[in-house]
């Protein structure tokens, strides 16, 4: 369970209800669900991210600084059995995500803003957590949750999502609970296309997505969700 190492490219799109059901209902001839959705075609997404002392993070997203990164500890359907440590760097439009898997334990203990013991034995992305708690007091500061409905295709590498219901909490002692506090952070109606791709998006999708008035946006979930718990 090592680390991935790939830059992608990465669109997004905020888009209405109306929409999203006709981007549904093209993508549903063209590509397959995530075999990960389940019947319910859909999956939750909660992710705790980290900030460091002044916000970095949060104002280098803001200005649009580059490169620049964020590390967050995510988990699937409200559930502990799957805890993943990721870091997401943007550069040049691209996006690069390492990740790494963690215990309960361990993940109970970077919900307090607590060092982790054997580190040095620990992989290099826990590591560089950890050094980055220690030189920049790098800490839990928001938690982000969403509904998300994955499409994939082989050719390109392609993932398309559209993610409903993005709410934002500051209920960090709760990150591992099955229900938490939280608010909604975009208006009613309103949800987020993402297009991920390698070095080509296949053309019969690109024209699926071809919505008049449809346009590109650096939306981020983390920036929005942050806005309202500062």
């Amino acid at each position: 369970m090592g680390e991935t190492r790939k830059f992608r490219h990465e669109m997004k799109y905020v888009i209405s209800v109306a929409e999203m059901a006709m981007i549904r209902s093209r993508l549903q001839h063209l590509i397959a669900p995530d075999s990960h959705a389940g019947e319910s075609g859909s999956y939750a997404i909660r992710s705790l991210y980290f900030d460091d002392y002044d916000n970095r993070c949060y104002y280098e997203n803001e200005n649009g600084t580059d490169p620049r990164e964020k590390f967050r500890i995510r988990i699937y359907n409200h559930s502990a059995e799957r805890i993943t440590l990721e870091c997401k760097r943007k550069e040049r439009g691209k996006t690069l995500k390492t990740s790494c898997p963690l215990t309960e334990e361990q993940t109970r203990l970077l919900m307090k803003g607590e060092i982790l013991p054997d580190i040095a034995l620990q992989p290099p992305l826990l590591q560089k957590l950890t050094a980055q708690m220690l030189t920049r007091r790098m800490r839990p500061v928001v938690i982000v949750e969403y509904d998300r409905i994955p499409y994939v295709c082989r050719d390109g590498n392609v993932r398309i999502t559209l993610d409903t219901n993005v709410a934002s909490s500051r209920a960090i002692e709760s990150f591992l609970d099955e229900t938490i506090p939280k608010r909604p952070v975009m208006p009613a109606g309103q949800h987020l296309l993402e297009v991920k791709y390698d070095e080509f998006l296949p053309d019969t999708i690109y024209r699926s997505l071809q919505l008049h008035g449809l346009t590109q946006t650096a939306y981020s979930k983390y920036y929005i969700c942050r806005k309202y718990s500062l």
